[in-house]
């Protein structure tokens, strides 16, 4: 696996830092929705979304990630993400709520970090 195109593993990269973006994007309108018009809380806030965007970014962040530290034997990108994704997991297990969308947006952040680091030349 070491010996993957980078092309393939810069696309996941790309993927997940669209992915993690989307993730944000999500969390804060869902909140504000919710909040302001108290609309969608049901769909907005379903766990599920959650636990299907954690296991994408879990999966895309594996690869990706993965793959660029095999190649490039750096370790920050790797550390930076998997941060992330605990702070993904642990909102999980939080009520709905500010604490939820702090967590959720602080670990989608480092996860883009993450790809993003990994992007980076050696």
């Amino acid at each position: 696996m070491a010996s993957c195109p980078p092309s393939i593993r810069h696309r996941l990269d790309r993927l997940g830092v669209m992915l993690s973006a989307l993730c944000a994007v999500h969390c804060v309108a869902g909140v504000v929705v919710v909040a302001v018009l108290g609309l969608g809380g049901g769909l907005l806030l379903a766990p599920e979304i959650h636990r299907y965007g954690l296991a994408a970014a879990t999966l895309i962040a594996g690869l990706a990630i993965g793959l660029g530290t095999m190649r490039h034997r750096r370790r920050l990108p790797l550390l930076v993400a998997t941060a992330g994704l605990s702070c993904m997991a642990v909102a999980l297990f939080v009520g709905h709520g500010v604490e939820e969308a702090v967590l959720t947006v602080a670990g989608v952040f480092l996860v883009a970090l993450g790809h993003l680091l990994n992007l980076r030349p050696a």
